[in-house]
């Protein structure tokens, strides 16, 4: 499984409220350049513990690009779906 840039779009339209006219599919796009603040980060991360059973570290929200989130997600999506050994 795969999380693109549109999923990750997609969710903060849908449950984060990012305006639809606001979706990139530019990876160097902050948080903060979406005009999304620290709650919206703590709705997408609830959300993510919600879909997926993880959240994203949190020390630098409203800088994390959406390349960053996405890669980050998929990193925690491989590591969840790696057989225990």
């Amino acid at each position: 499984m795969t999380f693109t840039i549109d999923d990750l779009m997609s969710l903060l339209v849908s449950k984060v409220g990012l305006p639809r006219e606001m979706r990139t599919e530019d990876p160097s796009k902050t948080f903060g350049d979406l005009g999304l603040d620290s709650l919206a980060f703590l709705q997408l991360q609830s959300e993510l513990q919600a879909m997926y059973g993880f959240e994203l570290p949190d020390d630098r929200p409203l800088a994390q690009t959406v390349g960053d989130i996405t890669a980050a997600i998929n990193k925690r999506l491989v590591r969840n779906e790696e057989p225990a050994a």
